[in-house]
């Protein structure tokens, strides 16, 4: 029994403390079993101390989901009888396998004894498990363990390639889903303020949509690099990514794509200062926007993800950024009463720019009730904790000994309070 290092180099390149690690495994637990996780902060000792050399394995795949590593990559030492890993299904394959209970991922595996004919139907699979990971990122985001899933699932697309045979057009689809799953590392990534594993995402996903010949999934990868350029404050990396992705193919074709680029453009100019630049771009992403037939057929990422709401969100990050907060407070309202229910994270996000751009006129009282507004839950989150924190600043500085000020920091000592 000895300290386990490894561990405790992982939660530390992450910032995690004993009890992030226990409420991460639980919800990892939650999402991968459907079961609620029973880990405590005297388990996450047992692991440190060495106490636990090898945890169960549903503790192990949801390690996995969290830091994206196998159990001896966390410093965990196997039985000797556990160490021997079946020739036809590498570790982190199997375990991540058995993460998911396995029935549907497992069909994918060539059957012993022959080879597996990759079709449609695996892509299709593929594709339904995605749609679960692109739901818990619009209910939490951010989460390493979304990236680790997004990653992994990635890791599965490219696994299939090697199993057996398929024709050009299946092996396309693979690429393009491989491609796919990166991309949501990346967001993930983005959204959790991770910006250096969010561009050896970029990287990957970028060559895989390369392979795929896909213009759709090549627009949504130098889309996101645009907004991770944004967020690292680099608006001219940020311009000429995105204008990658407004110069593909599929810009042409479907006005919706076309306007979620000017929209994010526009977010993109807010940080340049050039108004009128901000403003043609967000007209041409709602005509663009009203041009979209919203019965056509496209991925599950767009679609879940980009609508009015959406168009009002960014417009409302372009106007804040410009210094124009009137301008920026009417997005806010209209992206609020638009966004669908389960955007919870997509509204805290507003609700923390809503905060700012009322603060910016100096109109404390509603300012201070739209952030504390916000579930302490969701204060943590990096972006809105990000925002908030230069809220406070903000409101300190304007009314300083205020009772709204005071309202505010009973709201701060409570979130970080409820959420340790």
């Amino acid at each position: 029994m000895g300290d386990n290092a490894a561990l405790r180099r992982h939660m530390d390149d992450l910032g995690l403390t004993q009890a992030d690690l226990v409420r991460l495994v639980n919800e990892a637990i939650q999402e991968l079993t459907g079961k609620p996780g029973t880990v405590s902060e005297r388990t996450v000792y047992n692991w440190l101390s060495g106490k636990t050399r090898w945890p169960p394995a549903k503790i192990r795949a949801a390690l996995r989901a969290v830091f994206g590593c196998t159990g001896p990559d966390l410093g965990f030492i196997p039985p000797a009888k556990a160490s021997q890993t079946p020739p036809e299904m590498p570790v982190k394959r199997r375990s991540f396998i058995t993460a998911l209970g396995g029935a549907a991922l497992a069909a994918t595996a060539p059957p012993a004894g022959g080879q597996h004919r990759i079709g449609t139907a695996d892509i299709e699979r593929l594709n339904a498990r995605f749609a679960d990971v692109i739901a818990s990122d619009h209910r939490h985001g951010g989460r390493a363990s979304i990236e680790a899933q997004a990653a992994a699932l990635a890791d599965e697309a490219l696994a299939l390639q090697r199993s057996g045979s398929a024709g050009q057009r299946v092996r396309s689809g693979l690429y393009a889903c491989a491609a796919a799953f990166m991309s949501s590392a990346m967001w993930a990534a983005i959204d959790g303020r991770r910006f250096d594993a969010a561009l050896q995402h970029h990287q990957k996903a970028a060559a895989l949509a390369a392979m795929s010949g896909d213009s759709t999934i090549q627009f949504r990868i130098w889309s996101h690099a645009g907004s991770l350029y944004r967020h690292m404050g680099r608006p001219s990396d940020a311009l000429a990514a995105n204008d990658v992705a407004r110069g593909l193919p599929i810009g042409r074709r479907d006005p919706l794509f076309a306007s979620l680029g000017h929209a994010r453009h526009a977010a993109i100019l807010g940080l340049t200062g050039d108004a009128n630049a901000v403003q043609r771009l967000i007209g041409r992403a709602q005509a663009a926007l009203d041009r979209a037939d919203p019965q056509a057929s496209r991925p599950v990422w767009i679609t879940a993800h980009y609508d009015q709401a959406e168009l009002e969100s960014l417009a409302l990050a372009a106007h804040l950024a410009l210094g124009r907060h009137a301008d920026a407070e009417a997005h806010a309202h209209r992206s609020l009463a638009l966004l669908r229910p389960h955007m919870q994270r997509s509204r805290a996000i507003t609700r923390a720019r809503l905060a700012r751009a009322q603060l910016g006129q100096e109109d404390v009282e509603p300012a201070v009730a739209t952030a504390v507004d916000i579930p302490a839950s969701l204060a943590r989150h990096p972006r809105v904790a990000g925002m908030l924190d230069r809220f406070g600043t903000q409101l300190h500085a304007l009314a300083p000994g205020s009772g709204h000020t005071r309202v505010w920091d009973d709201y701060t000592r409570e979130a970080r309070r409820t959420t340790a």
